[in-house]
């Protein structure tokens, strides 16, 4: 009889859970239902939402990386346009300074000629200076040699010859000691 009593136990306390399931469902399940129903529409309203979030979400999301490939793609135009003109700028200022060195050149090269030129001229007058001068020079030397000449010839015809002068001074000397007689004539 045991067994009969072990076994009995078990649907004893299935027919239990049965009853206090059915009386749940008399007592609450309307309410139960009612609650399902609402948990069913708030889990289709949150999954419409997280459904239209998404939506929106990579909607903004592909607006972002629409709007930043476009920035990307402006500043690297801007960036070669940059680069261009930075490349042609340089050009013409490599141009220009190239022009000036050739001016710079040709100016020089002038300047030397000139220099040249004007060494040249320099020198001519220089050596015309000179033998104007040589000249000068030569005409004042023979000037000053035939005035020395003429002096000289002057000198010597106005001057007393010393025979003369000797005679003279014994002359004297013979009238000073009284020896000096005239001859008569």
């Amino acid at each position: 009889m045991a067994a009969p009593d072990t076994q009995a136990a078990p649907n004893n306390e299935a027919g239990e859970a049965a009853n206090v399931d059915k009386i749940r469902d008399i007592l609450f399940g309307s309410q139960m239902r009612e609650y399902e129903k609402r948990f069913v529409r708030l889990e289709e309203h949150v999954a419409k939402s997280l459904d239209g979030l998404r939506e929106d979400i990579k909607k903004r999301v592909d607006a972002l990386e629409s709007f930043t490939q476009q920035e990307l793609e402006s500043l690297s135009q801007r960036l070669k346009h940059e680069k261009a003109e930075r490349a042609e700028g340089l050009k013409e200022l490599t141009a220009e300074l190239h022009n000036i060195a050739k001016t710079l050149e040709k100016k020089l090269s002038q300047i030397e000629e000139q220099m040249a030129e004007g060494q040249g001229e320099l020198r001519a007058k220089i050596l015309d200076q000179s033998k104007n001068l040589s000249n000068d020079i030569d005409k004042a030397k023979k000037d000053l040699s035939a005035h020395l000449d003429r002096e000289v010839q002057t000198l010597r015809h106005e001057k007393t010859d010393r025979a003369a002068l000797a005679d003279l001074f014994n002359e004297l000397a013979l009238r000073l000691n009284g020896q000096f007689t005239l001859p008569e004539k």
